[in-house]
């Protein structure tokens, strides 16, 4: 039996994060519970009543890093989202789903080209849609965007969050990627996002996947979930991984051109990394986001007849393909997953932005 509230609970970023220019004095960023209204549903919209909503380094970049969003605080974050319709549309309601971190408006230019999940009008929790997003105990979204989750057996509900972005996003890049099976790839950065790309690569038919890092038990993890073959970058250079990745090609005969380069870690280091890598005929995929600048020669991509792609978010009419390869075990969730009450929100917050991207991705079960 469902139940539907009076009022959403929710956890607001009240402030983020920010720095004096003049004098370099940090303010804290402060998050918030508080109470905020159940909006009038419109026609084909539902109240989704959240069993758990994942910690993204998106949220992090946010709060900390002052990354901005569409709309001002106060606004509550999280976007990777799961639960159960309670309202709205009847033919949803009783009804277990993943929500898309990305709805498209469907009627734009973009919307109409496949490209939708760029649309400029999306609705994105946590993001663009104020003081409704997945950090709270329900939220309202339009039903048409939703995945059901028709039979997920053992599966704890909250663990599907991770779809709504760790799981899908990999899977709109290697679509963006043109990743056909028998393709060699390589994956940088093995954090909540890059242990599913791991994953999917090779669930998509890759012949060779290579995983570079600098966590070295989290390297020796993904042997077991798609990995051929792992990389430490701990103290390396570019010319350093280039030198390693080389010595892989030619010690298991495998080609020095065509190789699919998918850069998860948003960093710096990594996406030097990733452009040292890119050869002839190589597709380089950007996944991960950061605020640095990045120096290279664009005309290496002439001579090396090379490509580099931007990838965002996924698509939501993708979802269905990736909970199925989910459930059916093709990609593997549970290894990769840990949850914790919603009510420790700010501690997680801090822990995951000192230590860094567990290797377990958190997500946070509602205790309001």
């Amino acid at each position: 039996m469902v139940t539907v509230p009076d009022k959403i609970l929710t956890w607001q970023m009240v402030q983020p994060t920010s720095r004096n220019k003049e004098t370099g004095a940090i303010t804290p960023g402060k998050m918030e519970k508080t109470e905020i209204p159940v909006p009038e549903l419109k026609p084909g919209e539902v109240l989704v009543e959240i069993a758990g909503c994942g910690v993204c380094h998106t949220d992090l970049g946010y709060f900390y890093d002052g990354v901005p969003t569409v709309s001002e605080p106060p606004l509550t974050l999280g976007h990777e989202i799961s639960g159960t319709v309670v309202a709205g549309d009847e033919a949803w309601i009783g009804k277990e789903v993943v929500i898309p971190a990305v709805m498209p408006c469907r009627k734009c230019i973009l919307c109409k080209t496949r490209r939708g999940n760029r649309c400029l009008n999306q609705k994105m929790p946590g993001n663009s849609m104020r003081i409704y997003g997945g950090f709270s105990s329900h939220i309202p979204v339009p039903g048409i965007d939703l995945c059901e989750i028709k039979n997920r057996r053992d599966m704890p509900l909250s663990y599907l969050a991770v779809v709504a972005d760790a799981i899908t996003t990999p899977y709109q890049a290697a679509k963006r990627a043109s990743l056909e099976p028998g393709d060699n790839v390589v994956v940088i950065g093995i954090g909540g996002v890059g242990q599913y790309m791991v994953q999917e690569a090779k669930a998509l038919g890759a012949s060779t996947v290579i995983a570079i890092d600098i966590v070295e038990e989290r390297l020796k993890k993904m042997l077991s979930y798609g990995a051929d073959f792992v990389i430490n970058v701990t103290n390396k250079g570019s010319k350093d991984v280039s030198d390693e990745a080389k010595a892989i090609r030619k010690q298991n005969q495998l080609p020095n051109h065509g190789w699919k380069i998918f850069e998860v870690s948003g960093t710096k280091p990594g996406q030097e990394m990733a452009l040292g890598l890119l050869g002839f005929t190589g597709k380089l995929i950007i996944v991960g986001f950061g605020l640095q600048k990045v120096e290279y020669s664009i005309s290496r991509l002439m001579a090396f007849d090379a490509e580099m792609i931007g990838t965002w978010a996924c698509l939501p009419e993708y979802y269905p393909a990736v909970l199925d390869m989910v459930l059916s075990k093709k990609i593997q969730v549970e290894p990769f997953v840990q949850t914790r009450p919603m009510s420790s929100i700010v501690e997680t917050f801090e822990e995951v932005h000192k230590v860094g991207s567990p290797d377990k991705r958190i997500v946070l079960v509602p205790d309001f």
